[in-house]
């Protein structure tokens, strides 16, 4: 699919709860002929997906605001605002709000199919007493996601 010139407002955006934190979609596969999507993640204090492994998307962040960690080479490391981060598809990684309030991420997967993922485990997180995290561990391997150990 050839993309189109897209703008989409922060009043347009559509915004995915899931695993504790806010995804505020910028730009998605649709948008973008499914070349990647982009997010502004915001993630309580504490909050952060367990490590992980993306076997179709190679991952990058920028950091912000806020106090954050990032999991790579089986170590985590403090980094400070304005951080970029890379994430290749197949490296085990992961991210934390260090700090003691809410933390602001941009983050971007290539190829498109992230926000998907992510909407999906959202409907999961709205169920009423919580989500069923054996679906949710599902719903990730068919996007082609593991959580390590």
């Amino acid at each position: 699919m050839n993309p189109v010139p897209a703008v989409v407002a922060p009043n347009q955006r559509r915004i995915l709860y899931a695993f504790g934190s806010e995804a505020h979609l910028i730009l998605t596969g649709a948008e973008t002929g499914g070349r990647y999507c982009q997010w502004i993640e915001v993630t309580p204090p504490g909050g952060g997906p367990p490590p992980h492994c993306h076997t179709r998307e190679d991952e990058w962040f920028y950091v912000l605001e806020g106090k954050f960690e990032f999991f790579k080479d089986g170590k985590w490391a403090e980094v400070s605002v304005g951080t970029g981060v890379f994430m290749p598809k197949g490296s085990v990684h992961s991210f934390r709000n260090a700090g003691s309030s809410d933390g602001r991420l941009l983050i971007t997967t290539a190829p498109a199919g992230f926000e998907v993922f992510f909407g999906r485990c959202a409907e999961e997180f709205q169920c009423p007493g919580g989500p069923d995290m054996p679906r949710v561990i599902a719903i990730a391997a068919e996007h082609g996601i593991t959580f390590a150990g």
